[in-house]
């Protein structure tokens, strides 16, 4: 059963570990994009929106230049002999990648909205923007960031062309889910590769029914 408990679990440690990712540095960029327009915030808009309408394979290809041994960040992560390419924490920033945008956008526009609302009243009492970040806004708009991680969380699961590029695709090391039911599939072993989509299936209906019911919360 190697071949449903690997690519399973495997999985499942980037789905946690992106969720934390999303929630954390996602709400992060989502706070800084929000607010008045800079030249620097539009930049980095921009980065952030890439995913959503660039194809997966290209990203991924160009991802793999700058993560690579040769390209900026690779180099320098190479002085701590620090893996990227080929690796699980390759598979990470996949997964990271792809799922941002739905995270960041919906998290900035209930930001923006709680903001007019609240944000300069906390200013008034003499709150700091840290304070009113964590005790005012997030609160407000809690339901939204469930909603955006959930909607990231199943990007990211379904992801294969980012992946590909910087995850390698590597039997038994990088392939995902997504990715071993592609290899399973052009391999003729289609046995395996119904059951891997049944439970990717599964896990779908499971994200697309807690999306309803928050929506009734």
């Amino acid at each position: 059963m190697e071949w449903l408990y690997q690519p399973s679990i495997l999985s499942l440690k980037v789905s946690v570990a992106t969720i934390v990712l999303h929630l954390f540095l996602g709400i992060g960029i989502a706070y800084y994009l929000s607010g008045r327009k800079t030249f620097i915030k539009s930049i980095v808009d921009i980065l952030v929106t890439i995913p959503i309408v660039f194809p997966p394979i290209a990203l991924g290809f160009f991802l793999l230049l700058l993560f690579g041994k040769n390209g900026i960040i690779g180099q320098l992560f190479a002085r701590f002999d620090i893996e990227i390419i080929f690796s699980m924490t390759g598979v990470l920033i996949a997964s990271f990648v792809a799922g941002l945008p739905l995270v960041v956008k919906p998290v900035q526009a209930a930001i923006d909205e709680q903001s007019k609302r609240y944000a300069e009243a906390s200013y008034t009492l003499g709150k700091s923007k840290f304070h009113t970040l964590i005790f005012v806004l997030l609160p407000n708009i809690k339901k939204v960031i469930l909603v955006s991680v959930f909607l990231g969380f199943g990007r990211s699961l379904g992801e294969v062309g980012i992946t590909l590029m910087l995850g390698g695709n590597i039997i038994g090391k990088t392939d995902t889910i997504s990715l071993a039911i592609y290899n399973y599939s052009f391999g003729g072993e289609i046995d395996k590769a119904i059951v891997l989509s049944l439970i990717l299936g599964a896990v779908s209906i499971g994200l697309f029914l807690a999306l309803r019911k928050l929506a009734y919360l």
